[in-house]
């Protein structure tokens, strides 16, 4: 047995121990924990990534580049967070076909995602190219950021088509059981961006010293990369899906359905993303360091939340297949075992790091180690509530019901995180309403009541999720959907 399978094999023994403890049914939790490995390991080069963009940005520019590179990042993720959305709708659309015997469905169904994540790429990045800078002046009026900000996006924004057709590659195999493929590419594609990262924000070598633009250039790159590698795989035809690109090109009731269930996952997305602007103003008005610190300790603590990314998956998977086999009970049983096993295992993440977070943070070079280690550990403790939440999104994702996760992005975002954070304003802060008064909410509670707002949001959405998924009606959803259900007839 060589070094890779044994380490493979003890991974899966994780399992097997909280099924002796009785946390969950071991069999049904190496079938999950199988499927979400390899999506973790992906997560885990993808975090290791943002993380090495922003410590390298750190030490050699320091707390304005980092607070550029997080401004600028938002804009990126805006279309990234579209591209999960409509890969959402892959992913549901292509496990139920599979479980139902579909697979020819299922290949045209990655078609029908190929088209729509053109149409929706292409022009968010002329928008972002034409108005990089204004839209960083939305969110603070210090040159020096916005100028490294609008460096970033512009650059990194020429590649969100190529981003937008790996997530959909990725997603078509994963809703296939296949997570392994997705993480073989990641695996030659995101080291080849940590590596340019180094050379071009550093200038080393031969190599022009570029900055934060050089973090975007290796993105970019990495980006194209894959969207490459993931097109000549899907189109040989050796893998659990095929694009194939001759013979018909578009499916009514297939592009309805994953338009159907992409729809709130983009609202989703666009709601978390647009929420966070205002986020950003309200720590924009304690300075560049605290925007800084908020942008550090999100990449320090996703190493604790990655493995959700994989329990998302294969909750996703799991309950999709199930629910295309015609096994409803078997796919709610999936959901739960699922939960549990993401939450135990991620605990265990976020204590280490959570342990570490001093010597982490002072890594990156800023000015401002201990409101970092702050943060750090205010994510260490939402921790628990991103798995379950994350995790139960995916079970409902699986079903098509992607309303109810929109709805806790909703509450936990606009009726909770932001006005719990906006209390943390001076008194004498002002704030504009659009179309309406000039109006002064804050009452001076500084940095506790942004800590206080991030935590009570992830638990919220946590427990709508998780409500949700207990009331079984997704079950009705996955029906009506007609869509890879083997009760249709």
């Amino acid at each position: 047995m060589s070094v890779r399978e044994r380490f493979r094999t003890a991974l899966l023994g994780v399992p097997w121990v909280l099924g002796r403890l009785g946390v969950l049914d071991a069999e049904i939790g190496r079938e999950a924990f199988a499927l979400a490995l390899p999506v973790m390991v992906t997560g885990a080069f993808r975090v290791l990534l943002r993380f090495s963009d922003f410590l390298f940005v750190g030490l050699a520019l320091g707390d304005a580049a980092i607070a550029g590179l997080e401004l600028g990042f938002q804009y990126y993720f805006f279309g990234f967070g579209l591209s999960l959305a409509l890969t959402s709708g892959t992913i549901s659309v292509v496990s139920r076909l599979q479980g139902a015997g579909e697979s020819e469905r299922a290949n045209l169904a990655v078609k029908q995602s190929l088209w729509l994540s053109i149409a929706v790429s292409l022009p968010l990045t002329a928008i972002t190219w034409i108005y990089a800078t204004p839209l960083l002046r939305l969110l603070t009026n210090d040159p020096t950021t916005v100028a490294y900000g609008a460096a970033y996006l512009r650059i990194v924004m020429l590649s969100l088509v190529f981003r937008f057709w790996s997530m959909v590659a990725s997603r078509a195999l994963a809703g296939s059981a296949d997570t392994r493929t997705p993480m073989y590419v990641r695996l030659i594609t995101l080291p080849t961006n940590v590596v340019l990262d180094a050379v071009l924000i550093f200038g080393l070598g031969p190599f022009p010293r570029l900055g934060v633009a050089g973090a975007a250039v290796g993105t970019a790159v990495a980006n194209v990369l894959a969207g490459a590698v993931f097109f000549a795989l899907v189109v040989r035809g050796d893998y659990a899906v095929t694009l194939r690109l001759r013979g018909p090109q578009f499916d009514a009731s297939l592009l309805r359905e994953i338009v159907r269930v992409a729809i709130p996952l983009a609202g989703m997305r666009l709601a978390q993303t647009i929420g966070r602007f205002p986020f950003l103003f309200i720590l924009g008005i304690f300075g560049a360091p605290a925007i800084a610190a908020y942008a550090v300790s999100r990449r320090v603590m996703l190493f604790a939340m990655m493995p959700a990314w994989g329990y998302a998956t294969a909750a996703s998977t799991l309950v999709g297949q199930n629910l295309g086999a015609g096994d409803e009970e078997d796919a709610a049983d999936y959901g739960w075992q699922t939960m549990r096993l993401g939450l135990a295992t991620q605990l265990v993440f976020a204590a280490v790091i959570f342990a570490f977070a001093e010597p982490v943070s002072r890594a990156f070079g800023t000015a401002h180690v201990q409101l970092t280690v702050a943060f750090v550990r205010v994510f260490g403790l939402i921790v628990a509530g991103f798995s379950v939440s994350r995790t139960m999104r995916g079970s409902l994702r699986g079903a098509g019901d992607t309303r109810w996760p929109l709805y806790s992005t909703v509450v936990g975002t606009y009726l909770v995180q932001l006005p719990i954070a906006v209390l943390a304003l001076p008194t004498s802060a002002a704030v504009a309403i659009p179309f309406g008064p000039t109006v002064s909410p804050g009452l001076g509670l500084g940095y506790p009541a942004v800590f206080a707002s991030l935590i009570v949001s992830y638990y919220v959405r946590a427990a709508v999720n998780t409500g949700r998924f207990a009331t079984g009606r997704w079950r009705d959803v996955a029906r009506a959907s007609g869509v890879g259900h083997a009760n249709d007839d």
